[in-house]
């Protein structure tokens, strides 16, 4: 059965997405640890990171890398966090987190409830910012 994320890039799902090109995909998360959360992913289903092929992997962070940058520019942070946690979704990803302080990656915190007005906005301004 296709993840959640399988069914995002072929558009069974809607998401607010950020980037795309014919191998990766970023999109908000739904339930963002801060404004700006953002999920890449290779849009080949692998379910475990280090699985991917090493050109597949190497280019799945640069593209996380230009997405990341994008986020900088347009969500006030100090920094742009990364995690691969990989236990959520069987499908790899890699959460890109506007963070002030260390422990701002903390997915036991309560999330935030963005409106879809809110949502809309925020991804588009990532989007606007893509080099």
């Amino acid at each position: 059965m296709p993840s959640i994320f399988s069914k995002i890039v072929s558009g069974e799902i809607p998401s607010y997405k950020v980037a795309e090109d014919d191998r990766f995909l970023a999109f908000l998360d739904i339930n963002p640890l801060a404004k700006g959360h953002t999920l890449v992913i290779p849009k080949k289903e692998t379910d475990y990171i280090f699985d991917i092929e090493d050109d597949e992997y190497k280019e799945l962070f640069l593209f996380a890398k230009k997405v990341a940058k994008s986020i900088g520019k347009c969500i006030q942070c100090e920094r742009v966090g990364v995690a691969v946690i990989g236990l959520e979704v069987a499908h790899a990803h890699i959460h890109l987190i506007p963070i002030n302080g260390i422990y701002d990656i903390d997915f036991s915190k309560p999330k935030l409830k963005l409106s879809q007005e809110e949502f809309q906005m925020i991804a588009q301004r990532i989007a606007s910012k893509i080099e």
